[in-house]
């Protein structure tokens, strides 16, 4: 850990793991067994950056039916089953994230923060290699509301100052949600968006606009 330097703090799904085509697929297929449509025009436009939970309640809401808190509970541990099982057959990490975490790593304290469930986001930090590089994880279980709401990025801010307090102000977000874009902004923080999910010209109320983490360096989210 680089104590007292400042810190970056990750999205997961489209910016750690190539996986949001996985989310969407399993979303589609849990709705699908209740009777609700779910286009991939709707997830990535009205869905994407919203954690299981509050994907599973808009579209209980959107298609008028009743949403049981035992079976929303059931729903989701049905999703994860079905996530870890794509995630089984193929691990695709985003181009470039290992190396650029490992740099990182090497000046930053890093964090992530997420709408995934932490046995997802570890689970795939393990088989990746990468889980000693994060001090902390804020998952979907960790706070009461997801993206856009700030309160995932305040508790990993929170942490880190517990842990020891940043050098540098306010943590730097890396983002490929606007719900995500959204909420770290709503926290005060600077965010770097990547394109893995919009087109660049949808994200351009961000701090910077990467194609991907290749040609980039960790010293470009602190600029002077």
């Amino acid at each position: 850990m680089n104590e007292g330097s400042g810190a970056v703090l990750f999205d997961f799904n489209g910016v750690i793991v190539d996986d949001e085509e996985q989310h969407r697929a399993t979303l589609e297929a849990v709705l699908a067994q209740e009777g609700i449509a779910l286009t991939r025009a709707q997830y990535y436009g009205e869905f994407l950056g919203w954690n299981d939970r509050m994907s599973l309640v808009a579209a209980f809401r959107g298609a008028g039916k009743p949403l049981a808190a035992g079976q929303l509970e059931a729903l989701i541990a049905e999703k994860s089953r079905r996530y870890e099982r794509l995630i089984d057959q193929s691990l695709t990490l985003v181009p470039g994230v290992a190396e650029f975490v490992a740099s990182a790593a090497g000046s930053y304290r890093l964090g992530l923060v997420s709408g995934a469930l932490r046995r997802e986001i570890e689970l795939v930090l393990d088989r990746a290699g990468m889980r000693q590089y994060f001090e902390i994880i804020i998952a979907a279980e960790d706070v009461a509301c997801c993206k856009p709401d700030p309160a995932g990025y305040l508790a990993a801010h929170a942490a880190l100052e517990r842990r020891q307090p940043l050098a540098s102000g306010p943590a730097v977000a890396i983002e490929d949600s606007l719900p995500g874009l959204a909420a770290a902004r709503a926290a005060g923080m600077r965010c770097t968006m990547l394109c893995t999910s919009h087109d660049p010209a949808a994200l351009a109320a961000a701090d910077a606009v990467w194609t991907s983490f290749s040609g980039h360096s960790p010293a470009e989210l602190f600029p002077a």
